[in-house]
C-alpha cells in the first residue's frame, strides 16, 4: 500500500494534550449514552452495526475526497483488515455493548482496558519481546484494584457481564496485537474504514437490523439520571453515540498524534476510564464508595505502567479511535 506512515512529531505540542483529552471525554461520557440507548430497546448488536457502519461512511467519504490510493489493497492486507473487523472491532463493540447492559459504565471499561496488560504480557511471554520489570507492578496494581472496585465477596456484579467484559478485553488484545504487526504501512483513517467496513459487513448480516421498528426510532427516550427530565427520539441519541461517541473520538485522537509522542498519547488516553466514571456518577448516578474510588485510582496507575512496560512501543487504548501506531512512531 502507498498510504504514508506517521512519522514522530518534533516536539510536543500542548494542542496534542487538548485533543488527546477530548478524545477520552468523548469516549468516557459514550458509555453512558449507549446504555439510554440500549435500555430504549435497541440490542447490543444493532448498535455495533449502526456505529462500525456510520464510521465506515464518514471514513470512507474522508479518504474518497482526501486519499483516493486508500481503496487500493493487496489481498494479504485485505485479509488482515477482515480480522482486525471481524475480531477486533465487531465482536470488541458487540461484547462491550452486552456488558454495558449488566454493569456499571466504568468496571464495564476498566475490564476492557486489561487488554494494554495482555498486550504487555503476551508481547513478553509469547513474542520474547525486552519488557520492564515494571510490568509486574502493573499487573498486581490492576489485580488489587479491580478487586476494590468490583467489591469482590459483596456478590453485587453480574458475573455474566464480567465475562462479556473481559470479552472485550480479549477482542481487543487480538485488536492491538494483530495491528501493531501487521499494519504499519496505513494511516489510522485507512484501517478505520478498512476494518470498521468489515465489521459493518459481518453485523449487517448477524446484528437483526432489519428487525428493528421505525416506531421505536421515533419513540421518545428518556436521558435517565440526572438528565431524565431530557426527552428526545431514540433515533437522536443513537446518532450521537454513533457520531460523536465513534467517529469523533477517532478524529481528535488522530489529531492528538500529530502533536504528541505515542508515550504521551497513550498515557492521556487512559483518562478515558476516569471520565467513564465520572459520567456515569454525575449522570446515571452510578457511585462508587472511597474504596471503589481507590481501587479505580490503582488500575489507572497500573494501565499507565504497563502503556510504559515495553521498550520501543506502546498503544493508544482508545477502542474507538483505531488509531494504530506503527514502531517509527513509538517511543521508550
Amino acid at each position: 500500500m502507498s498510504h504514508s506512515r506517521w512519522t514522530a512529531p518534533a516536539c510536543v505540542d500542548p494542542l496534542g494534550y487538548v485533543y488527546a483529552l477530548i478524545a477520552a471525554v468523548l469516549f468516557g461520557a459514550n458509555g453512558s449514552l449507549a446504555k439510554v440507548v440500549l435500555e430504549a430497546g435497541i440490542t447490543p448488536a444493532q448498535l455495533t452495526f449502526v456505529r462500525v457502519l456510520t464510521v465506515t461512511l464518514i471514513a470512507g467519504v474522508w479518504l474518497l475526497a482526501t486519499d483516493r490510493t486508500a481503496f487500493r489493497i493487496g489481498w494479504r492486507q485485505l485479509g488482515i483488515m477482515a480480522v482486525l473487523g471481524v475480531v477486533g472491532i465487531a465482536l470488541l463493540q458487540w461484547s462491550y455493548a452486552v456488558a454495558l447492559t449488566l454493569l456499571p459504565v466504568g468496571l464495564t471499561l476498566l475490564l476492557e482496558y486489561l487488554a494494554v496488560v495482555a498486550v504487555a504480557v503476551i508481547a513478553k511471554l509469547v513474542f520474547k519481546e525486552q519488557v520492564k520489570a515494571r510490568l509486574w507492578l502493573a499487573i498486581a496494581l490492576v489485580l488489587v484494584g479491580l478487586a476494590l472496585v468490583a467489591q469482590i465477596g459483596r456478590g453485587d456484579v453480574s458475573p455474566i457481564g464480567v465475562l462479556f467484559a473481559l470479552g472485550a478485553a480479549a477482542s481487543l488484545t487480538v485488536y492491538f496485537l494483530v495491528g501493531e504487526r501487521q499494519v504499519t504501512a496505513s494511516s489510522p483513517l485507512v484501517v478505520a474504514f478498512w476494518a470498521m467496513g468489515f465489521a459493518a459487513l459481518f453485523w449487517a448480516v448477524f446484528s437483526g437490523w432489519w428487525q428493528v421498528d421505525p416506531a421505536l426510532l421515533l419513540s421518545p427516550v428518556s436521558l435517565g439520571g440526572a438528565l431524565d427530565a431530557v426527552v428526545l427520539p431514540v433515533w437522536i441519541p443513537l446518532a450521537v453515540t454513533a457520531v460523536v461517541g465513534t467517529f469523533a473520538p477517532f478524529l481528535f485522537s488522530f489529531l492528538a498524534l500529530k502533536h504528541l509522542t505515542a508515550t504521551a498519547a497513550g498515557i492521556t488516553s487512559s483518562a478515558e476510564v476516569l471520565f467513564a466514571f465520572a459520567v456515569a456518577w454525575l449522570w446515571l448516578g452510578e457511585a462508587l464508595d472511597l474504596a471503589q474510588l481507590l481501587g479505580v485510582a490503582i488500575v489507572t496507575a497500573g494501565i499507565v505502567l504497563a502503556q510504559t512496560a515495553r521498550v520501543n512501543k506502546l498503544i493508544d487504548p482508545e477502542p474507538a479511535a483505531i488509531a494504530l501506531l506503527p514502531a517509527d512512531r513509538a517511543d521508550n
